[in-house]
């Protein structure tokens, strides 16, 4: 089963449109949806969170449609924005009593445990807290009443390196479980890489391209050459190249790399570099 189906949502705003966006995250894996900042990420997830009323499309969420049954859903939703909006004059005791009242399947044994392993002062307000511990207690509540989907919109960023890789093994753990999954948004490219089984990427708007991580480094190669040599790779096989009086730089299908050509494996942030710059031609 697929914890989240997204076909053909649209949203149209003055100077912006998210376009036609289809994608699908299966039970038990990480998507990671890469784009630069204005990219559309934060409104299709809101879209997914029933926040913002979608122009058009179909969302499936853990098999129920994401429009009509949004609210019946969201129990089994672990949702952290950018901005984590939990009650600034509360401290995390408090803030656990406040979110029992609100889940059904609310565990706070489980809440306890989160907070002791993000070494969470319990009496310090949050509006004392920094982005990165503000960004831990989104997650303990959003760990603690037995969500099989988290849904996280730029859970790193703004955060130190020591922290970023802290809440990116949380995740790891939590899709060790087969019917828990994550769809992570970022524009740190680097963190989704280590992280993620799927990787999505959005361009004003626009999914340009949805594959498994895996498969996207085994069927491109970033290739060093003449400018000579890559004239004889046909264009339906170049992703993006860049081109100057010394040489060329280009990202191609493996099955086009002509013999004698340098190649080297590539990573997601130069993919979606050379794609952008690409499609912007």
């Amino acid at each position: 089963m697929n914890a989240l189906e997204i076909k053909n949502v649209s949203k149209i705003y003055e100077g912006f449109k998210l376009d036609n966006v289809s994608l699908s995250l299966p039970e038990g894996c990480i998507l990671g949806l890469i784009g630069e900042n204005g990219a559309g990420k934060s409104t299709l997830i809101r879209i997914i969170m029933g926040i913002t009323k979608s122009d058009g499309g179909e969302i499936k969420i853990l098999g129920r449609d994401g429009k009509r049954e949004i609210e019946l859903v969201k129990e089994d939703i672990g949702f952290v924005p950018d901005n984590v909006g939990l009650p600034g004059f509360m401290n995390m005791k408090q803030i656990g009593s406040f979110m029992a009242g609100n889940y059904k399947n609310w565990d706070g044994e489980k809440y306890e445990q989160l907070l002791e392993k993000f070494d969470m002062n319990h009496d310090r307000k949050f509006k004392d807290f920094s982005k990165g511990m503000r960004m831990k207690a989104g997650l303990a509540v959003a760990m603690s009443h037995g969500a099989k989907l988290l849904i996280l919109d730029e859970a790193t960023s703004g955060l130190d390196p020591v922290i970023r890789d802290e809440i990116l093994d949380i995740f790891l753990e939590f899709t060790r479980e087969p019917d828990h999954s994550v769809l992570i948004s970022s524009h740190i490219v680097s963190d989704l890489e280590k992280l993620c089984d799927y990787i999505a990427f959005l361009h004003k708007g626009k999914i340009m391209l949805f594959e498994e991580k895996d498969a996207l480094k085994e069927e491109y190669a970033l290739v060093k050459c003449g400018i000579e040599e890559l004239d004889g790779v046909s264009e339906g096989d170049i992703i993006g190249k860049k081109v100057n009086p010394y040489g060329a730089e280009a990202i191609i299908k493996r099955s086009a790399v002509k013999k004698g050509m340098n190649i080297s494996n590539v990573d997601i942030e130069q993919l979606f570099i050379f794609m952008a710059k690409e499609g912007e031609k």
